[in-house]
């Protein structure tokens, strides 16, 4: 591979799947700014040399579309910041992110031993709810409906087969106005923000830097396993609310209460999300000597959010 200069990419070829998506969009602007060349798998005719076709038509991806990258990140995955979760869209949740990685999966596993590594999107809702529990990557899977998906999604990609080198990303809820902060910011700026259900559950979190930072680590590093996303310091739903009220000069004292949640919201999506206790600790990227560049849930909003004059 050739060298370039200290921190740079150059001579890297990396193949992202679900570039469209707040995730996606900033890992591939980050890689190209290093000099890294990026392919993009899209679900639409291709409109450039770096893009390729794919999951339009029966037809299975062409491995000949890895051979010769360095890695292959899959991000697919409708919202699960969309609400209700029918039983229709939970198919949607479920079948959006199966499909593409179980498709990446087939492509890598018949390259066989020079196939590329595999990095592929999961989330914290693998544990489920577990007050009181430190969560490493060690720990048990949850008893939720997120957690099975979570437990599918991993399978999927774990089916690139013992000859890949495979990494599942467990990642926490994205501190970003296109994030887990798109509904609370409309809250706070109406003043109708406060506490959700008791406020002191454990909620993980990650910055949109130190969450493409931490991709970048996993390749550079090869991680392979499950890694966790997720943010040093614990949080509370309080801590993160708080924060956000503070950062926009508006009140944070109107209580949510869990029925009203269930009832607008569903029970699946408010006890996975946001009743969930979890604290995620990210014990394999602080191993391997990543170091955030935003330790504290106050950092995260405070680089998300501009502040209020």
């Amino acid at each position: 591979m050739p060298e370039g200069p200290p921190g740079s990419d150059d001579g890297r070829r990396i193949v992202v799947a679900g570039a469209s998506g707040l995730i996606g969009r900033a890992l591939v602007e980050s890689l190209r700014a290093d000099g890294a060349e990026v392919t993009t798998l899209v679900r639409r005719p291709a409109e450039a040399a770096h893009e390729v076709e794919w999951l339009t038509t029966a037809e299975r991806l062409d491995p000949a579309v890895l051979e010769g990258a360095d890695a292959v990140v899959g991000l697919n995955g409708a919202s699960i910041g969309r609400f209700p979760w029918t039983r229709s869209y939970k198919s949607t949740l479920l079948w959006s992110r199966i499909a593409p990685t179980r498709a990446l999966a087939r492509a890598v596993r018949e390259l066989g031993t020079g196939s590329p590594h595999f990095v592929s999107a999961s989330a914290v809702g693998y544990y489920g709810s577990a007050p009181g529990a430190r969560l490493t990557e060690d720990a048990p899977r949850g008893e939720s409906f997120l957690a099975d998906l979570c437990g599918e999604w991993e399978a999927a990609a774990y089916g690139a087969g013992t000859d890949a080198a495979v990494s599942v990303l467990r990642t926490a809820p994205v501190v970003h106005a296109d994030g887990v902060l798109k509904p609370l910011m409309l809250l706070t700026k109406l003043g109708l923000s406060g506490p959700i259900g008791r406020g002191t559950q454990a909620w993980p979190w990650i910055s949109l830097e130190d969450e493409v930072r931490a991709i970048r680590h996993v390749i550079d590093a090869r991680l392979t396993g499950p890694v966790n996303l997720s943010g040093p310091t614990r949080a509370t739903a309080n801590d993160l609310g708080f924060a956000l009220a503070v950062r926009m000069n508006r009140p944070f004292l109107l209580r949510a209460p869990v029925w009203g949640m269930k009832l607008a919201l569903g029970a699946d999506a408010t006890e996975a999300i946001l009743t969930a206790d979890a604290h995620v600790v990210p014990d394999a990227l602080e191993t391997s000597g990543f170091a955030f560049s935003h330790p504290t849930v106050e950092d995260a909003v405070a680089a998300a959010v501009p502040a209020a004059s």
